[in-house]
């Protein structure tokens, strides 16, 4: 049987035999662990945890589903890793399948492909078992799974502030929890938390980092971009990260307006491809042609190479990447 991670919530208490958790969302699977644990304690359920981290684990694990201790009549083994039971195990697995009715074997792993999803194990699994996809591929989805946190922490969004969150943490939704929990610690008394309380908690968090500073440069905002540049710099953080960081968002910039329809083959994540774009629509492709010389003086500057100042010349490169030039380049040396 597969379910997904909201209906997988609700049936944790009734888990026996086998599931299978697999994704690459920390949130999901760290919940649904968290529910687990819960309930096993909560009802008596003794709990073992094995590593497995080559075939003959397996063994191991199938050993201990297979002998209670005397103290427990129910066991719930969680078995970590991302290697699946060969032909013996698979077959220890379908007699545990059949004579086993009140244990549960939980196994958790990363991300599956298509292949693997496809194999004996997930097909044995899918037929006798649970097989739980930890994703949230639709906004809908997203959202729902956010929704259940903030009830949780007995807060309520604005509309608008959902769609807010979702597109600031690109679909992150550890970081988008983060962002709720401080949302409510900071406005305890607010009703219907709006995009002003979202981002003014994003705002005073205490560390910047140079994902931030693409973000601001992408979305013209020279004046956010600047801020979040001296922060780091005053920070420590160091000037050829700052320039590889903005090299990286020129090139990318250049490569995408050579080949518009090739923006995932050119290392475009694909919920950015909309910043991007709108990112081209508002600069002067002319202005391309300074961009190569300039980081060339930059990283020359970072060398000690001239006497050109590396921090003026990268708040150039910012201001040229949002699309207000400090002043004409071809004039300034």
């Amino acid at each position: 049987m597969k379910l997904d991670y909201l209906q997988a919530l609700k049936r944790v208490n009734e888990a026996r035999g086998a599931w299978v958790l697999h994704g690459q969302e920390p949130l999901l699977e760290q919940n649904l662990l968290d529910t687990f644990r819960a309930s096993w304690v909560t009802n008596d359920i003794e709990r073992q945890r094995y590593e497995v981290n080559s075939v003959s684990d397996w063994k191991t694990v199938f050993n201990a589903l297979n002998s209670l201790s005397l103290f427990s009549n129910q066991l719930a083994i969680e078995a970590h890793g991302n290697i699946k039971p060969d032909a013996n195990g698979l077959k220890e697995l379908k007699s545990y399948l059949q004579h086993n009715e009140l244990n549960l074997l939980l196994i958790v792993m990363p991300k599956q492909d298509s292949s693997s999803l496809k194999s004996n194990f997930f097909q044995t699994i899918d037929a006798n078992g649970v097989n739980v996809a930890l994703t949230a591929n639709y906004p809908k989805d997203r959202q729902q799974i956010l929704a259940v946190e903030a009830e949780k922490l007995g807060i309520k969004l604005a509309k608008d502030a959902w769609q807010w969150l979702e597109q600031h943490h690109e679909h992150n939704l550890l970081a988008a929890k983060n962002s709720l929990m401080r949302v409510s610690d900071t406005f305890p008394d607010v009703e219907i938390i709006q995009i002003e309380q979202l981002y003014s908690c994003l705002q005073d968090q205490s560390r910047y980092t140079t994902y931030d500073l693409n973000d601001a440069v992408l979305q013209g905002n020279l004046a956010q971009a600047i801020k979040i540049y001296q922060y780091l710099v005053a920070s420590g953080e160091p000037l050829t990260l700052l320039l590889w960081s903005i090299s990286k968002e020129m090139r990318l910039l250049m490569q995408l307006f050579e080949q518009p329809q090739n923006a995932l083959q050119i290392g475009i994540w694909k919920t950015k491809i909309n910043l991007y774009q709108q990112a081209l629509r508002r600069l002067n492709p002319n202005s391309f042609l300074d961009w190569p010389t300039l980081l060339v003086r930059i990283d020359a500057s970072i060398k000690g190479l001239g006497h050109e100042n590396p921090e003026h010349l990268l708040q150039q490169a910012i201001a040229n990447l949002c699309g207000t030039p400090l002043f004409n380049l071809s004039h300034e040396h």
